[in-house]
């Protein structure tokens, strides 16, 4: 057993029951808690990702835009704070998505997740090649079982409750409507999970594992700015809110996060430049990219800086659950408590 199980008030048939039911999910991590943490840019770093995996989880490196040389000196740092499994987030419409590739399976990384768009049955097979598994979000049925058809070693589902980019269909939804067909593979629910009772019901339904994110941003290894982490213990749930689209011929793709003044101005700046378009000023071409361009470095500036004015301030709709920092090993040492009184309870 480790530590977490070791803990006093520790619920000792609910916790048996907690592991049986997520024995899956930790196998296939290599981990103790079948929890991985999201992949957050800028927030999962070596320091986060660390913590999660020393603390029983899988922490998952967050590559974002990085080139290759930043990217492996990431996985570098991290192997230094951490003897624990842990992966790597790649988003699929990065140019340097194969020279990434090659740097996870250099690295001997054991995980690759691959976010931002449906994967190439060619990257899924070269991440194999390089002795790595393959992670990958499943929006729909019908996407999942083709991901499984490409060789996929394991899903995420994640609903729109979750933070940053998300899909229209909540994790209550996608729950029903994946989990009792897709038993390939292991799947791990992720979007609007923020304590350890949650986690149980998803793994009771078939679940391998969960996937949090929201819930470690204020974590004490976390390296967002003091602000960014005051922002969110001060909000309700209800301020983590979707971007909104003013135009069909202007795709918005669906970001949820705290509103603020930039929440705004992002209103203001699509009303103008659709105007300009009506007026010839721009094609359509320019007026995208005007739309597109404006929350350029919005996230860095919130998370890194601390502009929780103007800056992205990306957040899960559980964000009303984040109510204070703490160590990681606390956070996920209360999730393991929640679910496991609640199987205790259930097992009586």
């Amino acid at each position: 057993m480790n530590e977490v199980s070791n803990m006093p008030g520790t619920f000792t048939k609910g916790r048996k029951r907690l592991d049986a039911l997520w024995q899956r999910g930790s196998a296939f991590l290599g981990c103790d808690l079948a929890i991985m943490g999201g992949a957050m840019t800028w927030i999962s770093e070596r320091h986060l990702v660390s913590a999660i995996s020393n603390a029983g989880g899988f922490g998952v490196v967050a590559c974002g835009g990085m080139t290759p040389d930043l990217l492996k000196a990431e996985i570098a740092a991290t192997m230094e704070m951490t003897g624990k499994p842990f992966g790597v987030n790649l988003i699929t419409l990065h140019p340097d998505l194969d020279e990434l590739i090659d740097v996870c399976s250099a690295a001997h990384v054991s995980h690759v997740v691959l976010a931002g768009g449906l994967p190439s049955s060619a990257a899924i097979q070269k991440i194999k090649d390089g002795g790595a598994k393959v992670i990958c979000f499943a929006p729909a049925l019908v996407l999942a079982k083709k991901l499984i058809r490409s060789g996929v070693d394991a899903l995420v589902i994640e609903g729109s409750e979750a933070g940053g980019h998300i899909g229209p269909v909540s994790t209550a939804v996608l729950v029903q409507e994946i989990l009792p067909h897709v038993d390939a593979v292991p799947v791990f629910v992720a979007g609007g999970i923020g304590r350890g009772e949650t986690i149980a019901s998803y793994l009771e339904m078939g679940a391998a594992g969960v996937q949090l994110g929201t819930r470690l941003v204020c974590a004490d290894e976390s390296i967002a700015h003091e602000k960014f982490k005051k922002a969110f213990i001060r909000a309700p749930a209800r301020d983590a809110i979707t971007t909104v689209q003013l135009n069909a011929r202007f795709p918005v793709i669906p970001v949820r996060a705290l509103k603020n003044e930039g929440t705004e101005k992002f209103m203001e700046i699509q009303r103008q430049t659709i105007a300009r378009f009506d007026a010839g000023e721009l094609d359509q071409k320019e007026a995208q990219l005007v739309i597109e361009r404006f929350w350029a470095g919005a996230l860095r500036r919130a998370v890194i800086d601390g502009d929780v004015e103007t800056g992205s301030m990306m957040a899960g709709q559980c964000v009303g659950l984040v109510t204070r920092e703490e160590p990681v090993s606390d956070i996920l040492a209360e999730l393991v408590q929640q679910a496991s009184v609640l199987l205790e309870g259930r097992g009586a």
